[in-house]
C-alpha cells in the first residue's frame, strides 16, 4: 500500500507519514478562487470539493475556466484570491513539484514523457532514491514494478524506452509516476482525447482501482458519456463560476449540457439535408509510408460527408496527410477532379480546392503567435492583392464576415489565435478552408478538446458545408459523432481500409470489430 502524508499543523511544507490509507470525507476543497488575467476574469469565485476514493467530473464549455483551475490546483499559477485546503489542512501550492510533494498530480492532456528514456527513468524522474550519490537502481525496479501492478499492467515492461509503448500505455507510465510520488489526488485533464475506445476501457479501470484504495480523481472531459460511466459526482463551470454541482446517478446528460450552456441546446448532431452529387476524390490502390502497410481505395462524392473510424495509430491520419502532399505517396493514386496526374505538394493541393485541417491544433494547424486574420488568409492571399499590394482593409472585411458567420467569439481580427478557446481555434481553422474555396475537405479528430456546445456548432458547419457541395473526408475516434454526421463510413485498421458503407447499416459492436481484425 502506498505511503501517505499528513500536514504538519502550522507548516507550510512539512508532512507527517501516517498509517491510515484512506481519508474520510473531504479531501480537496477549494473556495470561492477568483483569479484574473489583465482585463479578463477567468475564476470569479470557483467553489469545489472531492472527497477521497471519489472521481469527480469537472465539465463545462471551452472557456468556462476549466484549465485556470487545475493550474491553480496544480501549482501552475497562483489564485488572486479565496482559500483551498488538502486533508484538512492548508494547500498552497507554489509550484507543480510543490504540489507533487504535497500529494496532487496532474495527469495532462498533451504526455509529459521523456520519450527516450525507460518506463522506469520516466516514473522516478525528479523523485530518484539514492545512497552515497548512487541511484539504487534495484529499489527504482521494484517500485516501478509495484506501481505497475497496482495499476494491473505489470505486463508493462520497466526497461522498456517510453517511445515504444502504445499511447494508452504512455498515459499509464504517467499514472505510475503520480502513484509513486504518493498522490492523494489526481487529476485527469481529457485522458481520453488521443485513446482508442479499447484504451480507455483500460484507463476506466485504472481510474476504478485509483477510487477503491482511498485516492481522489478529478476527470476533465468534453465527453459526457464518458463522464456518465465513470463518475460519482460532477461539477459544471460556466464563465469562470461554479453554477452546478450534483451526483451523477440519475441526472439526465441533456441537463448537464444546459447547465454548462446555459441554454436549451435541442440538437447535439443537427440535420442539415445534402444530397452526393459527381466524384471528385478517388483513391486507386494508394499506399503511404506507415508503420503497416497503408492501403486505401475510397471515392468521395460531392456533397457527401464520408467518416474513417480506427485505433490510435491504425493509418488513419497518415492516410490523410498523403492525400494532402504531406506525406509521401509510394503506390497508387489520388486523383482529385478527375485530374490523375496533378500536384503532390500541400501547396499544389490547395491550388486544386483540397483544405485540410490537422488533429494538432497547436503546433500544426494554426500559427497561434499571429492573428485571427492571418490564420485565415494565409492560404490565399492572392485574393486580396493586386499588382503586389495587399488590400488590408478588404482582407479585414472579409475576415469579419467570416467571424459572424461562424459565431466564433473573439475580440476583433487582430487578436492572436492562441488566446482563443479551442472551439473558436477549430472554427478559425474551417474558416480558413471556407476563405480558401476548398471544396474537398479533410478534416482529423475535427472536435477533439471541445465542449459539447461548440461540438454541436461546428457539425452544423460541416453539415452547411457538404449542402453547399462540399466533399468532406473526416477521421474521428469518436463514434458517435461519425454515427451522427456521416453518410458513409470506412474503417481502417492496421492500415488496410474497408470499403466505405452506408451509415445505417453499421453499428458500434461492427465498427469495433472492424477496427481490431488481424
Amino acid at each position: 500500500m502506498a505511503k501517505w502524508f499528513r500536514q504538519k499543523e502550522g507548516s507550510a511544507r512539512g508532512w507527517d507519514e501516517f498509517s491510515d490509507p484512506v481519508i474520510k470525507g473531504s479531501l480537496l476543497r477549494v473556495t470561492d478562487i477568483s483569479r484574473t488575467f489583465g482585463a479578463s476574469r477567468a475564476l470569479r469565485g470557483v467553489s469545489f470539493e472531492l472527497e477521497a476514493g471519489e472521481v469527480h467530473a469537472l465539465v463545462g464549455e471551452n472557456g468556462a475556466g476549466k484549465s485556470t483551475l487545475m493550474k491553480v490546483l496544480s501549482g501552475a499559477i497562483q489564485p488572486d484570491g479565496g482559500t483551498m485546503s488538502l486533508g484538512g489542512f492548508v494547500y498552497a501550492p507554489r509550484s507543480p513539484r510543490d504540489a507533487r510533494r504535497r500529494g496532487v498530480a496532474m495527469i495532462y492532456q498533451e504526455r509529459a514523457l521523456a520519450p527516450h528514456l525507460s518506463v522506469e527513468a520516466n516514473v522516478m524522474l525528479g523523485q530518484e532514491r539514492s545512497s552515497v550519490g548512487f541511484v539504487r537502481r534495484r529499489s527504482h525496479r521494484r517500485i516501478v514494478a509495484d506501481a505497475l501492478e497496482r495499476l494491473g499492467h505489470p505486463e508493462i515492461d520497466p526497461e522498456e524506452p517510453v517511445n515504444r509503448l502504445s499511447v494508452g500505455s504512455r498515459q499509464l507510465v504517467e499514472v505510475a509516476r503520480a502513484l509513486v510520488s504518493n498522490a492523494r489526488a489526481m487529476i485527469f485533464d481529457e485522458p481520453t482525447s488521443t485513446l482508442s475506445a479499447l484504451d480507455a476501457a483500460r484507463l476506466f479501470e485504472v481510474i476504478r482501482r485509483l477510487r477503491s484504495e482511498g485516492i481522489g480523481v478529478v476527470y476533465i472531459s468534453h465527453f459526457l458519456d464518458e463522464v456518465r460511466a465513470i463518475a460519482d459526482r460532477y461539477t459544471v463551470l460556466r464563465d469562470g463560476r461554479t453554477v452546478a454541482v450534483g451526483s451523477i446517478r440519475g441526472v439526465e446528460l441533456r441537463e448537464i449540457i444546459r447547465q454548462m450552456v446555459g441554454r436549451e441546446l435541442t440538437e447535439i448532431f443537427p440535420k442539415i439535408a445534402h444530397e452526393p452529387g459527381a466524384t471528385v476524390l478517388e483513391l486507386k490502390a494508394l499506399e503511404a509510408r506507415h508503420k503497416f502497410p497503408l492501403h486505401a481505395d475510397l471515392t468521395l462524392r460531392r456533397g457527401e460527408i464520408l467518416g474513417i473510424a480506427g485505433l490510435v495509430g491504425a493509418g488513419r491520419t497518415e492516410l490523410l496527410r498523403a492525400i494532402f502532399g504531406l506525406e509521401p505517396v509510394t503506390a497508387g493514386t489520388v486523383v482529385v477532379k478527375g485530374n490523375v496526374h496533378g500536384p503532390s505538394s500541400p501547396r499544389g493541393r490547395i491550388r486544386q480546392g483540397v483544405g485540410f485541417v490537422s488533429e494538432d491544433r497547436q503546433d500544426e494547424g494554426l500559427a497561434l503567435t499571429r492573428s485571427i486574420e492571418d490564420n485565415i488568409t494565409y492560404p490565399a492571399l492572392g485574393r486580396h492583392a493586386k499588382l503586389g499590394w495587399l488590400n488590408l482593409a478588404a482582407r479585414r472585411c472579409e475576415v469579419r464576415e467570416l467571424l459572424q458567420a461562424l459565431h466564433i467569439r473573439c475580440e476583433g481580427p487582430r487578436q492572436p489565435v492562441g488566446r482563443l478557446s479551442g472551439g473558436n481555434q477549430q472554427k478559425v481553422a474551417l474558416a480558413r478552408l471556407i476563405h480558401q474555396g476548398a471544396d474537398v475537405i479533410l478534416l482529423d479528430e475535427p472536435t477533439r478538446g471541445i465542449d459539447v456546445g461548440s461540438k454541436a456548432e461546428i457539425y452544423r458547419l460541416i453539415g452547411a458545408l457538404a449542402a453547399e457541395g462540399a466533399a468532406v473526408l473526416m477521421v474521428s475516434s469518436y463514434l458517435p459523432e461519425l454515427f451522427g454526421v456521416c453518410d458513409r463510413l470506412a474503417v481502417m485498421a492496421r492500415g488496410a481500409l474497408t470499403a466505405p458503407r452506408p451509415i445505417a447499416e453499421w453499428d458500434q459492436d461492427q465498427v469495433l470489430e472492424a477496427a481490431t481484425a488481424p
